[in-house]
């Protein structure tokens, strides 16, 4: 996986596109102030701003995480997994979410799937975010909530949820304590 953050990666294509800011936000729904700051930072924001700028650009969302390298089938050995992204639930507050991605070289995937630690910190902002598509999880250890809509739900070890990431959710560890899941992202195109 390139070294190039998430950030830069936005911002390099948007550039290729010879698109401005205020052209991606109306493409996006993002405000322009907050894709500049996306892609200043070194963290990148939720999934939902990510599919929408993916959106806006006219690309899949692991294109943000990959190298565009086809390979089928594509195997992933877990000695092998990298972390793809950390995701922080505020500016300057410690990682939420820490996504390995699974997907990485197969470039004509319509789904995204990841391994995700579900850090303690992911329970302190119960912002909901949503996007389009669906996801799919599967708990692999610990015990995670999850806000969707108005309904909480709480997963243990070996529980699953498929449901329709247009409505609002948020995905959270419980109890103080790290779970770990696998998700599978749908994302129309």
């Amino acid at each position: 996986m390139s070294k190039k953050n998430v950030g830069a990666r936005i911002r390099s294509l948007r550039e290729e596109q010879e698109l401005s800011l205020e052209q991606l936000a109306e493409r996006s729904g993002l405000e322009p102030d907050f894709i500049a700051r996306m892609e200043a930072s070194q963290d990148p924001p939720s999934l939902g701003p990510l599919v929408k700028a993916a959106r806006g650009l006219g690309v899949r969302l692991g294109t943000f995480l990959d190298d565009h390298v086809s390979r089928d089938p594509l195997i992933v050995r877990f000695a092998e997994r990298q972390a793809g992204l950390n995701m922080h639930r505020g500016q300057d507050s410690p990682v939420a979410l820490r996504f390995f991605p699974l997907g990485v070289g197969k470039t004509d995937r319509h789904m995204e799937p990841f391994f995700i630690q579900v850090l303690p910190e992911s329970a302190k902002d119960r912002h909901l975010s949503n996007h389009e598509g669906e996801e799919f999880i599967v708990v692999v250890s610990g015990e995670i909530e999850i806000r969707y809509g108005q309904e909480t739900h709480r997963l243990k070890s070996g529980d699953s949820i498929y449901y329709n990431s247009a409505v609002p959710h948020h995905v959270g560890a419980v109890g103080g304590e790290a779970a770990q899941i696998y998700a599978v992202l749908y994302i129309p195109e």
